[in-house]
């Protein structure tokens, strides 16, 4: 075209508009003018996960339909199965159609109390109800604030304060150096007089929650709601004793190998332990291996 604007005196614009070009694509050509083509296409970057790695998440997915994508990453590498990141595993589960997960019904959260700093300086109770055979049988815990730890539960066919008080002497019996303070919500059980009088012989100070605002006790509600949704909905139960075997079952993986979201995807367990920084510390080193592992192959 400079050619031909010599040649003719007209405008480059001009002649542009005749060849229904942009003005943007030719400058785009005369700055490219003499240099070689090349594809424009993506190019892998050398940490970028392998082909063999994404199967292998695929195919973990399809062994864990029921975990979300954050705890199923964690299960992997604490697994040694393939060490990426949550958000990688996020991308590859919706890219191959497998992020959504069942049995999840969400309940917002209220604030709640101040989060404890130490094991067994909280310990929530409540009690809710099983649906066994047209009937409902009661179900009791006891979870630590800090480590999201079961440290005590009955399955009974009616509960009163008396329960109540035989279950904290258990609870106790496991950890006699404990001395936690109990948080409640105001039900007929922990309201009673009874209680109160054995709670101020053993020095046990108990916190009830806020009226008609379960969420304040919301770290056993979100223990009820993850066991209804992975134990109690998704099986069946023979006999009160089957119900009870499957649930103490449950109950110890809940407690030493389930993951824990609130926790930083660790279990109650190893939380209970003091191990949280050393998991952290491991995993954040299997990532970098990984990571420079992948370099090599693609260099």
């Amino acid at each position: 075209l400079e050619y031909w604007r010599n040649r003719t005196g007209m405008a480059i614009t001009t002649m542009l508009t005749w060849l229904e070009l942009s003005t943007g694509k030719y400058y785009d050509w005369q700055r490219r003018q003499y240099m070689a083509n090349h594809h424009n296409g993506i190019i892998p970057k050398s940490h970028w996960i392998l082909p063999c790695e994404r199967e292998a998440i695929i195919s973990y997915r399809y062994q864990h339909m029921e975990e979300g994508y954050r705890r199923l990453s964690y299960m992997m590498l604490d697994e040694d199965i393939v060490a990426v990141s949550p958000s990688t595993v996020y991308r590859i589960l919706k890219d191959a159609g497998l992020l959504a997960t069942r049995w999840r019904y969400e309940k917002t959260r209220g604030s709640g109390f101040h989060q404890p700093t130490r094991p067994h300086q909280h310990w929530h109770l409540d009690i809710t109800y099983i649906n066994f055979r047209g009937t409902f049988v009661y179900l009791a815990s006891l979870i630590d604030g800090y480590t999201r730890y079961a440290v005590h539960y009955e399955l009974k066919t009616s509960m009163d304060a008396l329960d109540i008080e035989i279950m904290m002497d258990r609870a106790r019996l496991k950890y006699p150096e404990a001395n936690p303070i109990l948080i409640t919500d105001n039900g007929p059980h922990f309201i009673a007089k009874e209680l109160k009088i054995y709670l101020n012989d053993m020095g046990i100070t108990h916190r009830k929650t806020r009226y008609y605002y379960p969420q304040s006790n919301g770290k056993v509600e979100r223990f009820y709601q993850t066991c209804k949704n992975e134990f109690v909905r998704r099986s069946s139960f023979l006999s009160l004793d089957d119900l009870q075997k499957q649930l103490a079952i449950y109950i110890e993986n809940y407690n030493n190998k389930r993951l824990h979201s609130s926790l930083g995807y660790i279990t109650p367990l190893n939380m209970l332990m003091g191990l949280q920084e050393q998991i952290f510390k491991e995993r954040r080193q299997k990532l970098e291996r990984a990571r420079q592992e992948r370099i090599k192959q693609r260099t």
